[in-house]
């Protein structure tokens, strides 16, 4: 491991002095790809350096434990062996962590397909709040979403709502967003104070560029129609929402929420790319689920993951036995301890599996 991390340092330096050429800067997209290099190694570099420092200073500790002669100063060199060995084997850890090879699709951007399930009025009002906790939660990562089709229920609530979210990490954060989250509250209409437990479908896709995949346009049925509103409502007076049809697969994706055609079809086109990418890559994962069975991140979206428990303020991540008692702070947006866990845990199984 050290003879890996020391060519890794190695190449940290040699990027270094790349991206402190003048000339570089000459070619911004090489210089792109250099800065995403560095920012991919930084993590791993500076935790091999303080590996490195711990382990320097254990070899000086152990060797003042048989060189010293006074009791007292071998007593504390033994308490400061102690101490770094601890330090050591959680650096080793962490290394260990950072040296998991990360998943490609991570620095993509995604949409999301949130969907309210059983329930009624309820779970559509929860795909709602929903919607809000990811807003928010992107706008503390300085993300940008955009909002590509909506299907808005008459009590304030979303049937459908599909979004994208653009930024730094963004598919690495959200991918364990897919699945079925369950609330229990007492609806306000409820006079008798009785607990309802209402599902939404949550789907996160990594959003597909032009290079990752091909939509040959003879294989698109495209209608369009005039978009409407809960309870039939007419929100248009001109045909200007869409329908394609990808007719080898039979997906169908319908965007209304813009006023021009075109721009309606250009949102559809994105959906259904990233439907027809997910698609893609599922079928690759399927074929190496031998290899990695690691279900964290898979996105099966008929699996419960979440539990929103408004009488408990009670938020349960059934994926790793993880509860937190801050369900407000969660619908706000702070989602990062949540993440941050699940993102762990899914690197501890790709770690078990490759050492056993």
């Amino acid at each position: 491991m050290v003879a890996r991390l020391e060519q890794v340092e190695q190449q940290f330096r040699d990027l270094e002095l790349k991206i402190s050429d003048p000339e570089i800067h000459k070619e911004p997209q090489r210089y792109r790809e250099l800065m995403r290099e560095h920012a991919h190694l930084s993590e791993l570099v500076h935790c091999y350096r303080e590996y490195a420092r711990v382990t320097s200073e254990l070899k000086e500790a152990e060797a003042m434990t048989e060189a010293e002669s006074d009791a007292g100063l071998r007593e504390m060199a033994r308490e400061e062996v102690a101490q770094l060995e601890g330090e050591q084997q959680r650096l080793e850890h962490e290394l260990k962590l950072l040296m998991v090879p990360k998943d490609p699709l991570d620095e993509k951007n995604c949409i999301l397909e949130i969907r309210a399930g059983t329930g009624g009025d309820e779970a559509s009002l929860f795909a709602a709040d929903l919607y809000r906790m990811y807003q928010r939660y992107a706008e503390q990562k300085g993300w940008k979403t955009e909002i590509m089709t909506s299907s808005e229920t008459e009590v304030g609530g979303f049937k459908e709502v599909v979004f994208s979210i653009g930024g730094k990490q963004v598919f690495g954060s959200m991918k364990f967003e897919s699945g079925v989250h369950r609330v229990q509250r007492v609806p306000t209409t409820e006079s008798g104070g009785r607990i309802h437990t209402s599902a939404v479908t949550v789907a996160v896709l990594p959003e597909a560029e032009d290079t990752d995949i091909q939509i040959n346009p003879d294989e698109l049925r495209v209608d369009v129609f005039r978009s409407s509103g809960p309870g039939g409502q007419s929100v248009n007076t001109t045909d200007s929402a869409v329908r394609i049809t990808h007719l080898p697969t039979g997906l169908v994706v319908s965007c209304q929420d813009e006023k021009s055609q075109h721009k309606n079809k250009a949102k559809a086109l994105r959906v259904l790319k990233a439907r027809l990418y997910e698609a893609e890559e599922q079928r690759k994962n399927a074929e190496r689920a031998s290899a990695r069975k690691s279900q964290i991140g898979s996105g099966d979206r008929s699996e419960r993951i979440r539990t929103y428990n408004f009488p408990q303020n009670r938020v349960t991540d059934h994926r790793i036995n993880l509860t937190l008692y801050k369900l407000e702070s969660v619908l706000q947006g702070e989602l990062d301890e949540l993440v941050d866990s699940l993102a762990l845990s899914e690197r501890e199984e790709q770690l078990n599996a490759v050492h056993g």
